[in-house]
């Protein structure tokens, strides 16, 4: 399925760079003019890896956005010798942005949105803080906690199953697509293909299922709201009125968290708000930035 936003996306530089970070490899991507006045580190979703904020940055020309794959996923190998929880996560980030690009702003996407925090939280420098998604509440707790609570036993049995059923299992093309359509709310049918097909390439492009069963059982067991008191710099949160993972009632309660938090609500969508409509949060993004 041709990319909706490949023609803005081919108009921005991006070039791959390396970084050695807690001692391992982390692969990143940076979209933009090195000298662009504003920067922002965007740190992708459970499962995912760099590309899917592609159609996000496809909209913030003029803006440098710094985008690595999280270790275990994409092209950065997991942490030796670290566990894969939110700590090391957490950690992870605050080296990776003091390398790479010290006081960037920072966003990050559901998965992302609670690594990001954590970091912001446990003193990582940086001007502003984005979170597009926001893990508000405890995943069990949302509109759909029932595929929740399946979604654990989904990655137990993978984690315990003989490695190469467990690995197939994990990897499954039809259990993915489930996910997909759980997920996806457009109904416009090329947006819901290509959608389907990017969850297709990239979602099971992490290195084995240990870090992938180690990442899910953080992401299901904290949330933004256990450090948004403790994040002092300006925050924007977007959140999606028809997201399954938070509920938007649980979204406008996390903004009064915040010592300074702006909340941005997108109608029509679910929490794929950076396929569904990443013009809509770019136009956000930039209102904020700049």
């Amino acid at each position: 399925m041709p990319n909706p936003y490949a023609e803005r996306l081919a108009q921005i530089p991006v070039v791959r760079r390396e970084a050695g970070v807690l001692g391992g490899t982390t692969a990143y991507w940076v979209y933009g003019d090195d000298d662009a006045e504003t920067t922002i580190v965007a740190v992708h979703g459970f499962r995912g890896e760099h590309h899917g904020l592609d159609p996000v940055v496809a909209h913030l020309p003029g803006i440098r956005v710094i985008s690595p794959d999280l270790p275990g996923f994409g092209e950065t190998a997991p942490l030796v010798g670290r566990p894969h929880d939110l700590d090391t996560y957490a950690a992870w980030l605050r080296a990776f942005v003091e390398e790479v690009a010290p006081d960037a702003i920072v966003l990050g996407h559901s998965f992302g949105s609670i690594v990001s925090s954590a970091a912001v939280a446990g003193g990582l420098s940086t001007p502003k803080l984005v979170l597009v998604n926001p893990i508000g509440a405890p995943a069990l707790e949302g509109p759909r906690g029932i595929l929740t609570r399946l979604a654990v036993f989904y990655y137990l049995a993978g984690a315990k199953l003989p490695r190469a059923l467990g690995d197939a299992l994990l990897r499954n093309g039809l259990i993915v697509r489930v996910m997909s359509n759980a997920m996806a709310k457009t109904r416009d049918p090329d947006l819901r293909r290509f959608v389907h097909e990017q969850h297709d390439e990239y979602f099971s492009r992490f290195a084995d299922r240990d870090v992938l069963h180690e990442a899910f059982v953080t992401s299901v067991s904290h949330d933004v709201r256990e450090f948004a008191p403790r994040i002092a710099q300006p925050t924007l949160l977007i959140a999606a009125e028809k997201d399954d993972i938070t509920p938007i009632e649980a979204e406008r309660h996390l903004a009064t968290l915040f010592p300074d938090a702006r909340l941005v609500e997108i109608p029509e969508v679910g929490h794929l708000i950076h396929y569904e409509t990443p013009e809509a949060a770019a136009s956000a993004i930039r209102e904020f930035v700049q």
